[in-house]
């Protein structure tokens, strides 16, 4: 960034809990500042995930989505409340901005109200340096593995399903792609059963990710597939190859 904003003491005071944890500091949180995050979808993972990626500095956070939220949504969609599904009602990228102004008034928040198409998704993450897929369908996911690809940007992946989610970040050359660890697209339901606390805590950890792929901090999950069931309270994690003949990125 050619002129990189600084930290005032407001930062200093809001962000100090944070800035203990080692290797962040200062400078970690003055490299968030001048970050910039694309969350693709304000759904049941775009809506937390925005929340934390937001109160922990993120400097400029695009949110994308080209929905209205419904009563339906309200159960896990927690940036969406029952004023904002009245009369004509706002759109999902507009609603989850209004609310995050409001939680951190010093950085900022871009809606954008538009469908994810492969002629657009290279311009929507065009300059990031974290995006995160909060979407709900394979076809689009797809969509940004490959502009990710492209433009050599890292994404945190997460898709859940009632008590069940499963999470990973793709760093491109360093790692395997989404179409490394899911070269078809498995069986998709456009209506599915989801409790929200389980994409509220994938969503988190998307944002932990995205923290750390920005501080260069821990280790995230490239070349990591992590599966928990919320039934049985069990986390797994698998390594995944890279497929040296995938047709996203070899």
């Amino acid at each position: 960034m050619d002129n990189p904003r600084e930290l005032t003491q407001s930062d200093l005071d809001r962000y100090n809990r944070q800035m203990m944890i080692q290797g962040w500091g200062i400078e970690g949180q003055k490299r968030l500042k001048n970050s910039k995050v694309v969350v693709l979808g304000a759904g049941g993972l775009g809506c937390p995930a925005s929340i934390y990626l937001a109160v922990g500095g993120i400097g400029h956070l695009i949110i994308i989505d080209m929905q209205k939220p419904e009563l339906t949504n309200l159960n896990r969609q927690v940036l969406h409340w029952e004023k904002d599904i009245k009369g004509s009602g706002n759109y999902k990228a507009v609603s989850a901005k209004e609310k995050i102004e409001q939680m951190n008034s010093d950085i900022l928040v871009e809606a954008v109200v538009t469908e994810i198409t492969g002629e657009n998704i290279y311009d929507l993450v065009k300059g990031a340096d974290v995006v995160i897929d909060a979407m709900d369908n394979f076809r689009t996911r797809y969509l940004i593995n490959k502009a990710c690809i492209h433009y050599r940007i890292p994404f945190v992946h997460a898709g859940i399903y009632g008590l069940v989610g499963q999470l990973t970040t793709i760093v491109p050359g360093k790692g395997p792609c989404l179409k490394c660890i899911f070269p078809t697209p498995p069986v998709e339901q456009k209506i599915f059963p989801v409790l929200g606390a389980t994409p509220a805590m994938f969503a988190t950890l998307q944002a932990m990710e995205a923290f750390k792929l920005i501080l260069g901090i821990g280790t995230p999950l490239a070349g990591r597939l992590m599966i928990f069931d919320g039934e049985s309270m069990s986390f797994d994690v698998m390594q995944i190859n890279r497929n040296g003949n995938c047709e996203d990125c070899s």
